[in-house]
């Protein structure tokens, strides 16, 4: 995969074991992420998607012992300043309740901007960007506490864009939502993606949706990569092996 733009992030020969556990998370992960492209991460729940995810950003990363290399636009994840990866790499959690700091919606937009030290009437630019974007005029002013939990999540997504970032890395985004909600901010997602040329890197254990929205599809088993494919050439024999043979074969 040479051709067409350069790879934003790249994984190489990732492990990584929990403290205490003997068993690796992660084992000998390596792949590489074009620049624009969707990408969802799928497998059974406790596959070490999650894990990998949270290694792509350093605040997030879980402690343990690790070896291998994240490599950012050609730099070493962790030579990055805490600041520079907040401003380029944006998170979306599974829960928007463990992601929300502030009361109010028109607050929680603009509370990463504030902590960066971004001038106010900066910052009030971009809050109405981001609210007319999202449709979210209507509730601006209200108490998070009031909202549905799509609309949290979509306060989240937006939330994460204020900074304009490079990536978005979304764990399993829609995991608590219910299907109308999911496929609505499953569709912020690709339009980010396709209108901004954001990379995405989505963690889901919905293959259906991933499939249907994604441009390739990386399956976890037992923390090993088992498959990278373009969405468009999974097969179901392939969808059977991420959830059936390739546990069998190393569990």
């Amino acid at each position: 995969q040479t051709d067409g733009p350069g790879s934003i992030l790249e994984i190489k020969d990732l492990c990584f074991a929990y403290p205490e556990e003997e068993k690796r998370a992660l084992n000998h992960i390596s792949f590489q992420i074009k620049e624009g492209e969707f990408l969802v991460l799928c497998g059974k729940s406790g596959c070490g998607k999650s894990t990998l995810l949270k290694h792509m950003k350093t605040p997030l990363t879980p402690h343990g012992k690790r070896k291998g290399e994240i490599l950012f636009d050609g730099k070493n994840l962790h030579e990055m300043t805490g600041r520079e990866q907040s401003q380029r790499i944006g998170y979306v959690l599974q829960n928007p309740d463990n992601q929300i700091v502030t009361d109010k919606v028109w607050h929680e937009l603009a509370f990463g901007l504030e902590s960066l030290g971004y001038k106010s009437a900066e910052i009030r630019i971009r809050v109405a960007e981001m609210a007319s974007y999202f449709g979210i005029q209507d509730w601006f002013y209200k108490n998070v506490a009031e909202l549905s939990g799509g609309q949290k999540q979509r306060v989240a997504i937006a939330r994460a864009l204020m900074q304009k970032p490079d990536i978005i890395l979304a764990d399993e985004p829609v995991a608590s939502l219910d299907p109308y909600s999911a496929e609505q901010i499953t569709d912020i997602l690709v339009q980010l993606n396709r209108q901004y040329n954001i990379t995405v890197i989505m963690n889901s254990h919905s293959v259906e949706l991933a499939l249907k929205k994604s441009d390739r599809i990386i399956g976890i088993a037992g923390g090993r990569l088992v498959l990278d494919k373009k969405s468009s050439e999974v097969t179901n024999e392939d969808i059977e092996f991420i959830y059936g043979g390739a546990y069998e074969k190393y569990e």
